[in-house]
């Protein structure tokens, strides 16, 4: 690969790194902000799922007409306010006033996800891609290994839960800077403005598989969130884990992520993307009955349980996602993909919804009742993505 194109995919990630983390760290917050802000499991779902839903809709607007524009210049807009965004969580002082943040955080992060996959699959080709995806997606894996829980432990040490939002947003600024310099115009599959805005809708709706592909990322995405949001509340008040080894998990399993990231992609590129998505997808599916069962075991197991159930998801993830990739034609990528990310956070945040009803929590102890019920749900979400993207990606060239 050569040096600029690997330049990019640093700055991507590094990028997508603080965007993830932003995402994430909102999740493990739950046994924080439920007792300091004195909401319900109903309300802290409410503030994940509007992230997620905000962000949804806006990558749906998007999608009449990123395709007309620079995807770099769409990409630094989308980010700076995002970090606007986030830097208004890291001053909220109220439910109402973070929820609000969360909500413009979404609006413009809903943006880059979508600019991400689109950059990506224009430079690099699809026999390349898996590694390529691997290499972005790892951002995922370093969020959680040293972002999570640098974070909480952040909160833990200054006591105050927006401390972790403050320094997202400060070293997002200096990753601005870095990619406004570092990525080049990326301006080769502009449209005619005089194209029909609605042209990309139609031509999507017109092709099945096109269709298809988003429907099977949604279930991805459903599949996967319906169980994140309430672990860290679990393990606390449910399993009786401290506040101080909680975020343990994180670095473990983020790092087992971040090997995943980079192997399952070199994998996914020899033996074939879809049979690589196959086994990943199987083989979690046990490991979230553990998750969501989970015994009275000592917290090393714990760590090592959270580990193989994050290599796992992330390899199912990249190999997804490549395999997404390669189904739109390249004059309408921009726009697929942000469709796809529409579909991804509405996913997510139907799942952070849905999570908040289905489950209940004492008063007074703060322990969820009803969690194993989610672990049931995600199960057959996932089991059915597996036949779903057999019969869409069976006959793609996947190596």
């Amino acid at each position: 690969m050569k040096t600029d194109k690997i330049i990019i995919l640093a700055l991507l990630a590094v990028l997508n790194f603080t965007h993830i983390l932003d995402f994430m760290i909102m999740m493990p917050l739950g046994n924080y902000l439920m007792p300091k802000l004195n909401i319900n499991e109903q309300q802290f779902s409410i503030l994940i799922a509007a992230y997620a839903i905000s962000a949804g809709v806006s990558s749906f607007i998007s999608a009449f007409f990123v395709n007309q524009y620079d995807r770099k210049l769409i990409l630094l807009l989308a980010y700076f306010g995002f970090l606007i965004g986030t830097l208004g969580c890291g001053f909220s002082n109220d439910y109402h006033t973070l929820l609000i943040a969360r909500t413009v955080a979404g609006i413009l992060g809903g943006l880059i996800s979508a600019q991400l996959i689109a950059i990506i699959s224009d430079i690099i080709p699809f026999e390349k891609r898996g590694m390529a995806m691997g290499v972005v997606m790892s951002s995922f894996a370093v969020a959680s290994t040293i972002g999570v829980p640098l974070s909480l432990k952040m909160a833990n040490i200054t006591d105050d839960w927006h401390t972790p939002f403050q320094a997202v947003a400060a070293i997002g600024l200096v990753i601005w800077v870095a990619v406004f310099f570092g990525i080049p115009s990326m301006r080769q599959y502009i449209q005619e403005k005089s194209l029909d805005r609605f042209s990309v809708l139609s031509t999507i709706l017109k092709d099945n598989k096109q269709l298809a592909a988003l429907f099977f990322s949604f279930l991805m995405f459903f599949g996967h969130f319906i169980i994140i949001p309430f672990i860290n509340p679990f393990l606390e008040f449910n399993m009786g884990y401290s506040r101080q080894e909680t975020p343990e998990i994180y670095f473990y399993g983020g790092a087992a992520a971040f090997v995943a990231s980079f192997s399952m992609g070199y994998v996914a590129d020899k033996i074939g993307k879809l049979v690589t998505f196959m086994i990943c997808t199987f083989v979690s599916l046990p490991l979230v009955y553990l998750v969501t069962h989970l015994p009275a075991w000592e917290w090393s197991t714990v760590t090592y349980l959270f580990g193989v159930w994050f290599f796992f998801s992330t390899g199912r993830s990249v190999c997804s996602q490549s395999l997404i990739s390669n189904v739109s034609p390249p004059e309408f990528r921009g726009s697929f993909q942000s469709f796809n990310s529409f579909v991804q956070q509405i996913g997510s945040g139907l799942a952070a919804l849905v999570a908040g009803i289905l489950v209940d929590q004492n008063t007074k102890t703060h322990q969820l009742i009803r969690y194993e019920n989610l672990g049931y749900l995600s199960i057959g979400v996932l089991a059915v993505s597996i036949v779903f993207g057999y019969f869409i990606f069976k006959n793609d060239e996947a190596k």
